[in-house]
């Protein structure tokens, strides 16, 4: 059993000098970290398919600049990796790759966040315009402030704090990878990895891309579900009829989608699908209030599934429909539906293997099939989950910079979103470790209307970073 169990220590402060200069220096240098930021921001560098790529571009120009503009790496590029194979292959979102050579035995790390975002989705359900980035007591608010544009700047700003400490005895190997395509599956990203492999090959990666426990307490991300995500298609006729004439007699393909549906889940809103598996993870409290006050849940509504809330969250399966091709209710008509879609999005435990739960999936569907209904599964991704060793150097060092910036011992923490492409940093460089942070907080809202940026925890991330690098720069190469 993995134990995830925080062990919040108090707040305690660092005499270590070389800490206390970086703190000045983060601090002096923040004003214009914020408002680099904020430039950041305004670009709507949505990279799904349906959005214009010239903004994803435009971001990608945006942060080579501020790459540029450190005057530490001898290569600052724009690249792109091709999706699929095959010379006709399209190719990935612009990426932005950097790299510095290590002087004097000191190791390299690699430092990488991403620059595209989640769509807005409406306007009306933002308190302020989306990429207009808007300060409302300690939080910026605009889409991509936390996720992950704050990721960004989180790496800019340390080695900006690191340079104005350690100036020209900086001995440390540093590589940046910001991604352009995160948020749309990263579908090139394992073909960059091999293009890029002598760029990006580095003794300890950081992802910083995650959550902290609270905006007091750091955190080391060490455990990721994985996920699985495909369009649903259910087809009982080959046209619509009359509903009136009909219905009651013709199954439609609305009727047959919801029953098939409903099967995913048991009783309690527990995942029903035989072969999607737990992970044995020993978890912290988190009592139903905090829950309901982080979600929004409303009165009278029970969270579902069963176990411990965070074993729910971090450690076992869970199935969402997160869209669905039907008329809208202001243009449906007396009609029998002869198809629908939905996209099915499941997250599965760590241990599990991604191929493995989309072929019980299908599995489940297929067996299932109310009325002799017609399935079509298409447009299929998966990722797999992770979970992080702890037991290596760069954790141990990770954990000291945390305690140092946040004046607090981290916690170790699961995340119940996914990183898939994690997996594949970890199969092109085997011999590298692998730290999980990030500049979120629990009320950051990365994915929904009013995203925001906590700016203290933003600070002690910088810091954070900072502190670790300075670190990594005193030791000799893994």
């Amino acid at each position: 059993m993995t134990d995830l169990r925080p062990d919040v220590q108090p707040a305690r402060d660092s005499a270590d000098p070389t800490v206390e200069r970086l703190r000045e220096a983060v601090e002096a240098g923040f004003p214009r970290t914020v408002a680099d930021l904020t430039r950041l921001v305004r670009i709507p560098s949505v990279s799904w398919a349906a959005f214009d790529p010239a903004h994803v571009a435009a971001s990608a120009d945006a942060v080579a600049e501020l790459v540029r503009d450190l005057g530490v790496f001898d290569v600052v590029d724009i690249r792109r990796a091709p999706i699929g194979e095959g010379d006709g292959a399209a190719l990935g979102q612009p990426a932005v790759v950097a790299r510095r050579a290590a002087r004097n035995g000191r190791p390299t790390v690699l430092l990488y966040a991403h620059h595209d975002v989640q769509p807005p989705g409406r306007d009306e359900d933002w308190d302020s315009a989306p990429f207009e980035p808007t300060l409302r007591g300690d939080r910026l608010y605009g889409r991509g402030a936390a996720d992950d544009k704050a990721g960004v700047m989180a790496h800019v700003a340390a080695i900006r704090a690191l340079i104005d400490v350690v100036g020209e005895d900086l001995d440390l190997g540093i590589a940046l990878f910001i991604e352009g395509e995160e948020e749309f599956g990263s579908r090139s990203f394992a073909a960059f990895l091999r293009e890029n492999r002598d760029l990006l090959e580095a003794d300890a990666i950081v992802v910083a891309d995650s959550n902290n426990w609270d905006v007091d307490t750091p955190a080391l991300t060490v455990a990721l579900r994985g996920n699985v995500t495909f369009r649903l298609t259910v087809s009982t006729l080959d046209h619509a009829s009359h509903s009136g004439m009909f219905g009651g007699a013709v199954p439609d393909a609305m009727l047959a989608a919801v029953r098939l549906l409903d099967s995913l889940w048991d009783a309690d809103g527990a995942v029903a699908v035989e072969g999607l598996r737990s992970a044995d993870l020993a978890t912290p409290d988190y009592p139903e209030a905090q829950l309901r006050a982080e979600t929004g849940l409303l009165d009278g509504v029970e969270p579902i599934g069963r176990g411990s809330i965070l074993s729910r969250i971090w450690a076992q399966p869970s199935i969402t429909v997160t869209g669905i091709d039907a008329p809208s209710v202001a243009n449906a008509s007396n009609t029998l539906l002869p198809s629908v879609s939905v996209r099915l999005s499941a997250r599965i435990a760590p241990g599990q293997d991604a191929g493995e739960a989309l072929a019980g999936l299908q599995a489940h569907l297929r067996e299932r099939a109310p009325f002799g209904a017609h399935l079509a599964i298409d447009d299929v991704d998966t990722g797999q989950p992770f979970l992080v060793d702890t037991s290596g150097w760069a954790v141990a060092e990770a954990r000291v910079a945390m305690a140092e910036a946040w004046g607090r011992e981290p916690v170790d923490i699961g995340v119940g979103g996914s990183i898939p492409f994690i997996s594949e940093l970890v199969e092109e460089f085997p011999a590298a470790r692998i730290l999980v942070t990030g500049v979120e907080d629990p009320d950051s809202r990365a994915h929904s209307p009013n995203e925001s940026l906590h700016l203290g925890v933003f600070r002690r991330a910088v810091l954070t970073e900072a502190a670790l690098l300075a670190r990594l720069q005193a030791r000799s190469s893994a």
